[in-house]
């Protein structure tokens, strides 16, 4: 009865937390300056598209240097087309600057794409991060299946 009980909590823990594509790892990148770190496609909750939910849906981007980049012109993109630019982003090293979907204000840690409407979808998507020249630094893909990676 014991295992039983534990498997059930178990499968309602996995129920109750928020989707995420976390500690996003790259074998082949591992030198890579900037990355996304990780990516939570399906805000907690109900999504009645609040902006409380729309700031609970979110791409991480990750400095692992020890100088700062400059992020002004850079582009994350969803597979339909949704595109952020980034302005007047300086990541600092070693450190995180986190995309929420929402409204908001910009500070050095978290940056706002001011939807109305959500972003990345919950079965599978694929966030692409580029430079301000247009080339591929990283993407993420999560879910059932995914379109591939648009490099």
């Amino acid at each position: 009865m014991t295992a039983v009980a534990a498997a059930a909590a178990a499968a309602v823990g996995a129920v109750a937390l928020p989707a995420t594509a976390a500690d996003h790892h790259h074998p082949g990148r591992a030198h890579a300056a900037v990355y996304i770190s990780s990516v939570r496609y399906d805000s907690p909750g109900r999504d009645d598209r609040s902006n409380w939910s729309l700031n609970q849906e979110w791409v991480d981007i990750t400095n692992s240097t020890r100088r700062a980049v400059n992020l002004d012109g850079w582009t994350l993109k969803d597979e339909d087309g949704h595109t952020y630019t980034f302005r007047h982003v300086r990541l600092d090293g070693r450190s995180t600057v986190r995309v929420h979907t929402g409204i908001g204000r910009d500070t050095r840690t978290d940056v706002f794409q001011d939807r109305r409407a959500y972003v990345w979808n919950n079965d599978y998507d694929t966030a692409t991060l580029r430079n301000d020249r247009g080339r591929f630094v990283d993407d993420v893909s999560w879910g059932r299946h995914h379109r591939g990676h648009r490099r």
